[in-house]
C-alpha cells in the first residue's frame, strides 16, 4: 500500500508537468484546429537557450535573468513560427498539422546546430530539501511542480475568463465562422495560443529537465505524454488537459512499477489508441464536460 501511494503522490508530480503540456497543444488546437506536433521541440529549443545563458555557451547569466529573457525569445520563435503557417491555417487543417512537423524538425535542427547533439544535465536553483510523510517522499521539487503549475494555471484561468483577448479565445473555439462575421480578428487569437502555448512550453521543460537529462529530443520524447494527456482529457478542453495530465502521470507510474518499464511508448500508444477508441472527444466530453 505504501508503495501504491508513493508511487500516486509521485504520479501527480509528472502529471503536472504532463498537463502543462497538453495545455498547450489543446490551446492552440481550440483556436485553430491545428495539432502542433512541433510543441516539444520548440520546448526543448527553450530549454536549451536556458542552459546555454546560465552555462556560460550564450552567456553568464543568473538564472532569473536567463528565463526572463528566453520568454521575450521564446514569445518571437512561437510568433515566427505562427507566421510560417499562418496562409495554411484557413486552408486545410491538415496541410496545417503537417506543417508543424516541419516546424518541429527545424527547431531540432537549430538546437543541435546550436547547442550540438551531446547530452546535458540542468538543475533548477532550488534548495536541497525534503521531507517523508507518510509513505510519501516530498522534496522541494515536488513543492516547485505544484505551486509553478496551481499558478500557470491560475494565470490561464483569469487570462482567458477576464481580458478581452480570453473572451475573443473563448470565442473563436466556439464558433470561429461567427466570431469573424462579428469582426474578430482570427489570426490575432491564433497567434495569441500560440504564445501563451510557447511560454507553457518552457516552463514544463524547466521542471522536466531535472528528471531526465536535456538533449535535443528527451524534451519532444517527454511531450508524446503530454500528447496523451491531451487525448484522454479531449482536445477541445482545457480542464480535461489538465486532468488527462495527472491520470497519465499516475498511470504510467503504476505501469512502469508493476508491470514493465521498458513499454513505456507502448503504454501510452495503448491509452491512445483506447482512449480513441471508447471516447474519440475525450473522457470530459463523454461525461458532459464543459469546454472552456
Amino acid at each position: 500500500m505504501g508503495d501504491l501511494i508513493g508511487l500516486a503522490w509521485s504520479g501527480v508530480i509528472s502529471g503536472c508537468l504532463y498537463a502543462m503540456g497538453a495545455i498547450g497543444i489543446v490551446l492552440i488546437y481550440k483556436s485553430s484546429n491545428v495539432v502542433n506536433f512541433a510543441h516539444g521541440n520548440l520546448a526543448g529549443l527553450a530549454a536549451f537557450i536556458v542552459f546555454g545563458f546560465t552555462a556560460g555557451i550564450l552567456g553568464n547569466m543568473a538564472w532569473g535573468v536567463a528565463v526572463v529573457l528566453t520568454l521575450a525569445i521564446m514569445v518571437v520563435v512561437m510568433a515566427a513560427s505562427y507566421l510560417l503557417i499562418a496562409p495554411l491555417v484557413f486552408k486545410s487543417d491538415l496541410t496545417s498539422t503537417i506543417a508543424t512537423l516541419g516546424i518541429g524538425l527545424v527547431a531540432q535542427g537549430v538546437t543541435q546546430l546550436v547547442f550540438g547533439s551531446n547530452v546535458v544535465s540542468m538543475d533548477l536553483p532550488l534548495p536541497a530539501w525534503k521531507a517523508q510523510l507518510g509513505p510519501i517522499r516530498v522534496t522541494s521539487y515536488d513543492v516547485a511542480v505544484l505551486l509553478v503549475t496551481a499558478t500557470a494555471i491560475g494565470l490561464l484561468y483569469l487570462l482567458i475568463e477576464r481580458t478581452r483577448v480570453g473572451i475573443a479565445f473563448r470565442a473563436v473555439s466556439a464558433n470561429p465562422f461567427a466570431s469573424r462575421v462579428c469582426g474578430l480578428n482570427l489570426r490575432n487569437v491564433h497567434l495569441f495560443s500560440w504564445v501563451v502555448a510557447g511560454v507553457l512550453g518552457l516552463v514544463a521543460s524547466l521542471l522536466i529537465v531535472p528528471t531526465t537529462f536535456l538533449s535535443s529530443t528527451s524534451v519532444a520524447s517527454f511531450m508524446l505524454q503530454a500528447f496523451a494527456a491531451a487525448v484522454v482529457g479531449g482536445f477541445s478542453s482545457l480542464p480535461g488537459a489538465v486532468l488527462g495530465g495527472i491520470f497519465i502521470g499516475v498511470l504510467m507510474n503504476l505501469l512502469s512499477f508493476y508491470v514493465a518499464a521498458e513499454f513505456n511508448n507502448t503504454y501510452q500508444l495503448a491509452i491512445i489508441l483506447l482512449v480513441l477508441n471508447l471516447f474519440p472527444k475525450g473522457v470530459l466530453a463523454v461525461r458532459g464536460g464543459a469546454r472552456v
